[in-house]
């Protein structure tokens, strides 16, 4: 059995010896050391020959036979030439033995970087400034937990855990750093002297956490919803969050009630336990400064952490009645935030004749550092996942005094530990964990902030701080991981819903398919709920108890779901998933439904659609707010000529946008005019706009009052600007900045050129060194879509036009034909840069290509281009 290390005491094996220089991390970019920066140049200078050995020396073996300790029975690798690799084995055990060493072969450095920054000691490979990033993410805990989690996992998760780390460790064992990755050949002339720990259960899990936070839900809104009320007032900030458009956006769920604590899709009413939601009580002149702070400092977690912010997906599936196939057609395309390499690897996991002893055969996106199947289908069933997005996370204005901290009327004591950070470079950081019965204490994080919190109310010379603590979910144990695998080995709707009750967080939207012709929807996950004090739509007074929460969550019988829908079909694209009326609290903060109505509209308008008809909606481009918004814009009167060209172009347009059109990069950057000239002014900057679906609802209903306050800007004292006067210069500075960005010809524009994919790996891909950049990094892609779109691709008004977020992979199932399926990744399945696979899947996403997806063995068999023979390591010396 693997054993599993304390959080602050990694394995001996590969223990860390200090840099004597190296890397340093800023968290949002990691950064590079001079050294490193010299003895690049200088391994450059001594040949070229010598970095094309080292870059293209960690690729993997694919072809011939390799020995892998622990393997009971042969397992074959195929890999088609794309590098898909599809395993076949007698045994689970074996199958994820090897998936493991297969995931480390194409992966590892990924894998190991993402297990350093869930453990919270990134700082030990990239040095001193990334302390604060190790610090927030010590203070959450994610790996202690994570350490708990395992003792809960059912027997077989942990064999299989235990079974993939053994499979990892098989590869580490057989290579050098160097023969792993060119990434720790590069830190390693840098000065850092580092070799690999050996891979854990824990690892794993911890993975786990990291998908959590980045799909953590709506704390940010939480803290930005007091910013703006205390720039703004109340009134005026209501304005900026427009209640959800249950009628014009339907939920996923448009019917059912609880009955009982069950949730029953045929329900017409709900029972009475729908629970008091007051409005926020909290010192309101201590919360902006402390809150804005650790919203902050969050900001600054390294982008492999992930933002939280912005991520949606689409999924569907129809069934067989309104499939031209006959037989249910699934969908799914989650959105994340882009970076090098991509977050999915496909595989497929296959026992070569299923049994009971033997029943994996499954197919589809896995995680590199998990074992299993994330999202797929295996010989019976297919799912896919959305974020459900529910309020899983509460921020507490804490009064802390010393070692005590206010509840109730009382003083009780604070939770305390103590963590060391290792530093690459530097010393070592000890600090202090200090958490309340609601969680952990993050505003410790940043001794600034915690000054600001102590000062903040007046409070200098009192001993009294205003803290501010995260409860979170994700921080309660949970076994999350047995829903993988369950989900992998379900062949029935019964067996799909008990493995998706153990999915706890992130809380997901599942949609379900299977060959008998079912469809359906599950919502599960962890959802909190709260005492009669608190919504969770802003951070509350941690010291009141009737903000705290129960200690109960949602019951999964009460959650929402549905089997074989009258209208014959499931859409979530991360909208509301049920009325009003229903009794727990989710959330107020779905998304708005832009992408959901837009699906629901185009299936509704055929009868039936195909395969290829499904990938192709995967593609819509069409912008929500584009026929709200443009007809106000004809209407502004402009000279002829230079001003009226872009204007022009709008006269004729679809409402498109793809890469090509002139009109949507046109319109594109006059709504980004257009926010800055009406918000701008009275919003800090880490409030400004980002453009996406929520502006869209807070615009549609500006545009509807031409005098309302927001079009004023406030700067201009001796003038009131009106709706007119903020359209008509929005359209004039687009004017003048395509004409700067791109040619005086509006004919000669195409928002493509504006609307740029960049892949860039969050550790050295941001180290400040240019041939570090050029050999991680890749970019160049011009794409369609744009934010809030079913092509999903989204920017941030606030920043520029590149994508921030977009498809991480797309996949459309076939029930009737597992074969005929289609599948596409935003990268490619390897991690290595020097790799035909790093990126070749990158052109095919960005021209909205898919590729055949093989299950079958047959097919796979024709497919195959590589075979790699993994045989037991019967001899030591083998």
């Amino acid at each position: 059995m693997t054993e599993v290390p304390a959080s602050d005491s990694p394995p001996e094996r590969g223990r860390l010896r200090r840099a004597r220089a190296g890397f340093r991390a800023l968290p949002r970019p990691l950064r590079a050391s001079t050294y490193a920066v010299v003895a690049l140049v200088l391994a450059l200078v001594a040949g070229l020959v010598a970095v094309v050995v080292a870059v293209r020396h960690p690729l993997p073996q694919e072809e011939g036979e390799l020995a892998v300790p622990g393997l009971a029975a042969p397992v074959t690798v195929l890999r088609d030439e794309h590098g898909i690799p599809q395993l076949y084995g007698d045994s689970l055990t074996d199958l994820v033995r090897a998936q493991g060493f297969v995931h480390a072969q194409e992966r590892f450095f990924e894998m190991d970087v993402r297990r350093h920054a869930t453990a919270g000691r990134l700082a030990e490979l990239f040095g001193e400034d990334a302390v604060e990033s190790d610090s927030y993410v010590r203070s959450m805990g994610w790996r202690r937990v994570a350490e708990q989690e395992l003792a809960l996992v059912s027997p077989d998760t942990r064999r299989a855990l235990e079974a993939y780390a053994a499979g990892v460790n098989a590869y580490l064992d057989a290579h050098d750093p160097a023969d792993l990755a060119v990434e720790y050949t590069v830190l390693n002339l840098g000065g850092l002297d580092y070799a690999p720990a050996d891979w854990t259960p824990v690892d794993s899990l911890a993975w786990l956490k990291a998908m959590a936070w980045d799909l953590r839900g709506n704390m940010s809104d939480e803290i930005d919803r007091l910013l703006e009320q205390s720039e703004v007032g109340a009134r005026r900030a209501a304005q900026l969050r427009p209640a959800y458009p249950f009628a014009e956006h339907p939920p996923i769920v448009s019917g059912g009630a609880v009955i009982d604590g069950v949730f029953e899709p045929g329900a017409s009413g709900p029972d009475s336990r729908k629970p008091l939601r007051p409005a926020f009580t909290a010192d309101r002149r201590s919360a902006p400064a402390a809150l804005a702070g650790v919203r902050d400092g969050l900001e600054r977690l390294p982008d492999l952490l992930g933002s939280g912010d912005g991520i949606g997906s689409n999924s569907w599936v129809v069934d067989g009645d309104h499939s031209t196939t006959g037989k249910p057609i699934l969908a799914n395309d989650p959105h994340l935030g882009v970076g090098m390499p991509g977050v999915w690897m496909q595989m497929g996991l296959h026992c070569r004749t299923t049994s009971e002893a033997c029943p994996l055969d499954v197919a589809g996106f896995t995680f590199s550092g998990v074992p299993g199947v994330v999202i797929g289908h295996n010989a019976d069933i297919a799912w896919g996942f959305t974020n459900l997005g529910p309020d899983v996370t509460d921020l507490y204005l804490e009064k802390v005094e010393g070692d005590r901290w206010r509840h109730g009327g009382r003083w009780r004591e604070l939770e305390t530990r103590t963590e060391t950070i290792e530093v690459a470079g530097g010393d070592d950081v000890e600090m202090t964990v200090r958490s309340t019965a609601h969680g952990p204490i993050l505003s410790d994080v940043s001794e600034e902030l915690a000054d600001v919190g102590r000062t903040a109310a007046g409070q200098r010379g009192s001993g009294v701080e205003y803290a501010v603590s995260l409860a979170w979910t994700a921080l309660e144990p949970a076994p999350t991981a047995d829903a993988i695998l369950a989900l992998n080995l379900a062949d029935d709707w019964d067996s799909f819903r008990t493995a998706a009750a153990d999915f706890a967080v992130p809380a997901q939207n599942l949609v379900y398919a299977d060959r008998a012709g079912h469809i359906g929807y599950q919502a599960p996950g962890r959802v909190p709920i709260r005492k009669s004090g608190n919504d969770g739509s802003v951070p509350s007074a941690g010291w009141r108890p009737e903000n705290d929460w129960t200690g109960e969550v949602v019951p999964f019988e009460g959650l929402p779901h549905e089997l074989d829908p009258e209208e014959g079909f499931v859409v979530t694209a991360n909208q509301a998933v049920t009325g009003p009326g229903y009794p727990y609290h989710l959330t107020d903060d779905w998304d708005r439904g832009y992408r959901a109505s837009r699906i629901r509209g185009q299936l509704e308008a055929e009868p039936k659609v195909s395969v290829a008809e499904t990938a192709q909606l995967q593609l819509d481009d069409r912008h929500p707010l584009g026929p709200v918004l443009t007809p106000y814009l004809l209407d502004v009167e402009l000279p002829a000529g230079y001003w009226s060209g872009g204007q022009d172009l709008l006269a004729d347009w679809d409402f498109a946008q793809d890469a090509d059109s002139g009109a949507a990069a046109y319109f594109n950057v006059a709504w980004s005019n257009l926010l800055a000239l009406t918000f701008h002014d009275e919003l800090p900057e880490e409030l400004w706009p980002d453009g996406g679906q929520r502006w869209y609802a807070v615009v549609e209903r500006l545009l509807e009052d031409p005098d309302d306050p927001w079009w004023d800007d406030v700067r201009t004292e001796d003038v009131v600007e009106d709706r007119d006067d903020v359209l008509e210069q929005a359209l004039r500075d687009a004017r003048d900045e395509m004409t700067r960005r791109q040619a005086r010809d509006p004919g000669e524009w195409s928002w493509g050129h504006l609307h740029r994919l960049e892949l860039r790996s969050p550790s050295l891909g941001e180290s400040g060194i240019g041939p570090v950049e050029r050999l991680v990094n890749r970019d160049g892609w011009q794409v369609g879509g744009g934010s809030s779109t079913v092509d999903a691709t989204a920017w941030d008004a606030a920043e520029g036009y590149q994508v921030t977020s977009a498809p991480s992979m797309r996949m459309v199932v076939s029930l009737a034909d597992l074969d005929d399926s289609r599948w596409i990744n935003l990268t490619g399945v390897s991690g290595h840069p020097g790799s035909e696979h790093y990126t070749d899947q990158t052109d095919l996403w960005a021209r909205g290509e898919t590729l055949p997806w093989a299950f079958s063995a047959e097919a796979v068999a024709d497919a195959a281009e590589h075979r790699l023979e993994l045989v037991p390591a019967t001899d030591p010396d083998r």
